[in-house]
């Protein structure tokens, strides 16, 4: 009897110490999915310095470094060349130690206004838990890239509140129509409400109908879905979710996009906006569903405002979409405008 007594005072007290833990445990868990305050970067004007890094892989082609910092002195800013835009290490422009250093630096880099990312590839995941997310909460500026470039945007996005900035790299195509949302979002501080190129009109669709209002979050899609269950990611209630991708079959979309069900982000998003889909086609499409047909399975069936066919990803003509701004979408006439600006 006595022994029954002390093992039951034993359980219970145990079990009375484990409540408030377990309460505690769940108000961290809680706590960290909080969307943190929005801190907006200054906007860039001309003689502004803005760093080129490759936070990813190696950049073989030293000619395409020089003429994307001919672009940018050309269009009256400053240069700071990257030690990572010559550094080879295997397929990485470095070490992770390294290029996590190399942005470090540069957020702390009083004298830097910008980074603009070389190009992506895959290895930026590798550094995110090599990054000093307090240095650059205290030093707000612009960083864009996109491709693998997503993971880096979104955990800063996520980790500090700063917005970031899904734009072309380096080695993309700095054409006119890229040049003018670059330029608009970044320096003339619009508020800007996205449009398509003439020759890209009847390329989109809808996949359900309606309007939404969310704050903006996303990137490739192989790349986030690889995020899944790490502690870089937003909170996803209300957040208008836009991906892009390349390469990848309707049946691997179709995996990537269950992930993103099962872990409870497609259900949470107010909007969806699917950019393009470049090579995406299957192999065999006699024994195959289309992406279309993909994403109405998937996307359709949430009743939430969504469309196909923005200028979002591996294509010459890109807008530059600030992540953690306020938008809406407008799946109707398949378009995307911001709510207010994406700088300071």
């Amino acid at each position: 009897m006595n022994n029954n007594r002390r093992q039951f005072i034993s359980t219970t007290a145990l079990a009375a110490l484990a409540i408030p833990l377990l309460g505690m445990k769940e108000n961290v868990l809680v706590e960290n999915k909080l969307s943190l305050p929005l801190i907006k970067p200054p906007s860039l004007k001309t003689g502004d310095t803005i760093a080129i890094s490759s936070p990813a892989v190696a950049v073989w082609d030293e000619a395409q470094v020089d003429k994307f910092v001919s672009i940018l002195e050309n269009s009256g800013f400053q240069v700071k060349r990257g030690q990572t835009l010559k550094e080879k290490h295997g397929y990485f422009a470095g070490t992770d130690e390294l290029r996590a250093k190399e942005i470090n630096d540069f957020f702390a880099d009083k004298y830097v206004n910008a980074i603009f990312c070389m190009k992506g590839g895959w290895g930026c995941a590798r550094i995110l838990d090599k990054l000093n997310y307090d240095v650059i909460k205290m030093n707000p500026k612009v960083i864009m890239g996109f491709s693998d470039i997503t993971s880096l945007l979104i955990a800063i996005n996520a980790k500090t509140g700063l917005s970031t900035f899904h734009g072309p790299v380096g080695n993309s195509g700095w054409n006119d129509f890229t040049i003018r949302y670059v330029k608009g979002v970044l320096v003339d501080k619009e508020v800007v409400s996205y449009s398509y190129p003439d020759e890209d009109e009847d390329k989109h669709y809808t996949i359900s109908e309606g309007k939404a209002q969310g704050v903006l979050v996303g990137g490739n899609l192989t790349v986030l879905s690889s995020m899944i269950g790490s502690d870089y990611l937003p909170d996803w209630k209300n957040k208008i979710l836009f991906i892009e991708e390349t390469g990848e079959e309707p049946y691997r979309i179709d995996r990537m996009l269950t992930q993103l069900k099962l872990a409870g982000v497609l259900n949470n998003i107010s909007g969806f906006v699917f950019g393009k889909c470049v090579k995406c086609d299957a192999e065999e499409p006699e024994k195959a569903f289309t992406l279309k047909q993909v994403l109405e399975q998937h996307i359709k069936t949430l009743g939430i405002p969504a469309f196909y066919g923005a200028m979002i990803g591996h294509i010459a003509n890109k807008y530059t979409i600030p992540i953690g701004i306020t938008a809406e979408v407008d799946a109707n006439s398949c378009s995307l405008k911001l709510l207010e600006s994406g700088v300071s």
